[in-house]
């Protein structure tokens, strides 16, 4: 295989912003990616994610810092001298030119023509499997194969840095599950380094060597899927991986405190459970996913079950509490509304925050029904974060 990423060490991102009308889009992102990564810049829309790879491209100039690519700097380059390849999530082909054509189009901009062109372009519609389809226009494709036009459009160019913005947004589910598969496979089989955009946790953690957490245009973790996926640093981090359930507890360290010790923690309502968190002592947010909630036969809290979910393989049940305070379960037993049950949740899978890594902004906050809010460290009463059940 002749097709490969240009070699490179590392590219620095170095207190990078941008503003837009005095609006801090991006707010000086620290960022190191090395040869060979697949990263992935993870958040809600207007999270500055976006923004951070336009700025990598060179589609938009930055407000300060500075971008370097080997110790070069790079910033102050026009976007074709930069050489990357970028794939667009609206796939961005030119609906008159066929398959071939669209491929072969960056490699004409840098003056390559043809034998050496065609034998690129061959062996990049070969990689994505669709070496069959030179001649067909975009419109004669399907989304899948769209995109994977699009990913062989900016492989044949043997980039030494892909970006790519949301590519499978616009995409099935069915068809983003196959090409998640797909990019992965083409990233490792080039030799890639690559930069992802997405606000799907599930692209993230599946395609990612490591992943960033993005908020208000700053960074708030990052680290390798797994460490994300169990060991979020902040409330918001957490719900964005999946943390569903909220509970406004009063902690105590218990036997192994320390920096990620282990907490006793009082719900109300004599609801006593443990977690585990860099938390103070006094009043603080534990949370923990619907699939980490473990029905029993006899032990634990008692609740009703509300409005159950069927999703297939699972169930997504409301678990309402003596109090009226809702707790969210996955379950494969076929509950039933009024069924009474008890569930428990594992210590280790339960993280509790306080002072400002449980604080969240305004934008992060749903409205609950009249009267049902939760007390967050401080003493105010806040709205529950969206997406979430917050017992308070």
């Amino acid at each position: 295989m002749s097709i490969k990423g240009q070699s490179f060490r590392e590219l620095r991102l170095d207190r990078i912003s941008r503003h837009f009308a005095g609006v801090a889009a991006l707010r000086e992102l620290d960022l190191t990616i090395r040869a060979g990564e697949f990263v992935s810049l993870l958040g809600p829309s207007g999270c500055g994610k976006s923004t951070a790879l336009n700025c990598v491209a060179g589609l938009l100039s930055l407000t300060s810092g500075e971008i370097r690519l080997d110790g070069r700097r790079i910033d102050v380059l026009p976007p074709e001298r930069r050489g990357f390849g970028m794939v667009f999530q609206n796939y961005a082909l030119f609906p008159h030119m066929n398959v071939r054509r669209n491929v072969a189009f960056g490699l004409e901009m840098r003056g390559i023509k043809g034998a050496e062109a065609a034998r690129r372009v061959d062996e990049a519609l070969r990689l994505v499997r669709l070496d069959r389809f030179g001649e067909r226009l975009p419109g004669q494709l399907s989304g899948g194969q769209q995109q994977r036009v699009a990913i062989a459009r900016a492989a044949v160019i043997e980039p030494p840095l892909v970006l790519m913005d949301e590519p499978l947004s616009n995409l099935d589910a069915k068809l983003r599950i196959e090409m998640r598969h797909e990019i992965r496979r083409l990233h490792e089989a080039l030799g890639l380094t690559t930069i992802y955009v997405t606000h799907d946790q599930d692209e993230a953690l599946s395609l990612s060597d490591r992943i960033v957490v993005m908020r208000d245009g700053a960074k708030r973790q990052e680290g390798a899927p797994e460490e994300l996926y169990a060991r979020p640093l902040t409330l918001d981090v957490a719900l964005f991986m999946g943390f569903r359930n909220v509970v406004a507890v009063r902690a105590q360290p218990g036997i192994d405190a320390g920096g990620d010790g282990r907490m006793s923690l009082d719900g109300g309502g004599g609801w006593r459970f443990a977690g585990h968190g860099a938390a103070a002592e006094g009043p603080a947010v534990a949370a923990f996913r619907p699939d980490d909630v473990e029905l029993t036969d006899g032990e634990g809290v008692a609740a009703t079950v509300g409005q159950v979910e069927y999703q297939g393989r699972d169930r997504l049940a409301d678990l309402r509490l003596p109090d009226g305070r809702v707790v969210l379960a996955r379950t494969h037993r076929a509950l039933r509304a009024g069924e009474a049950v008890r569930f428990t949740v594992p210590a280790e899978r339960v993280r509790v925050f306080s002072g400002d890594a449980a604080a969240l902004p305004p934008g992060d906050a749903a409205a609950l029904p009249p009267g049902d809010a939760t007390l967050l460290p401080g003493g105010d009463a806040a709205p529950s974060p969206a997406g979430a059940a917050v017992a308070a």
